[in-house]
């Protein structure tokens, strides 16, 4: 099986390191995912994060002259956010702008509503 710069696949983490984790891919191929590349956040240690035998998604950021692949697991995460955003139908989106356009509404006018009733209880 080819790997593909761009592509997300799942793999198995074999070994870390102090600097990242070894990732076995489809295909028999492994790959590293730099300490940087783990997540969004800063990483002290990985194994805080990872351990050996767990399953992770991972996207080929880069394939060296030598062929080493570079993993990323963050970006992997990243376009997995990205593309459940884009799922969100036109349709959805203006359901839920209408639901809190609604809600904004009433609160202002019940709002307006108890200035009135203020201004009426100071005049008498």
């Amino acid at each position: 099986m080819a790997i593909d710069v761009g592509h997300i696949y799942v793999g198995t983490v074999t070994a870390l390191s102090k600097f990242g984790a070894f990732v076995k891919l489809p295909g028999g191929k492994s790959g590293m995912v730099h300490i940087s590349e783990v997540s969004a956040d800063y990483v002290k240690d990985l194994s805080d994060h990872l351990s050996e035998g767990s399953e992770v998604r991972v996207k080929v950021i880069s394939i060296d002259e030598k062929g080493r692949i570079n993993l990323s697991i963050k970006k992997a995460l990243e376009e997995d956010i990205a593309s459940a955003k884009k799922t969100v139908s036109f349709e959805d989106m203006l359901s839920k702008f209408k639901q809190e356009s609604d809600d904004k509404f009433a609160d202002f006018k019940m709002s307006k509503e108890n200035r009135r009733n203020e201004y009426a209880r100071r005049r008498k």
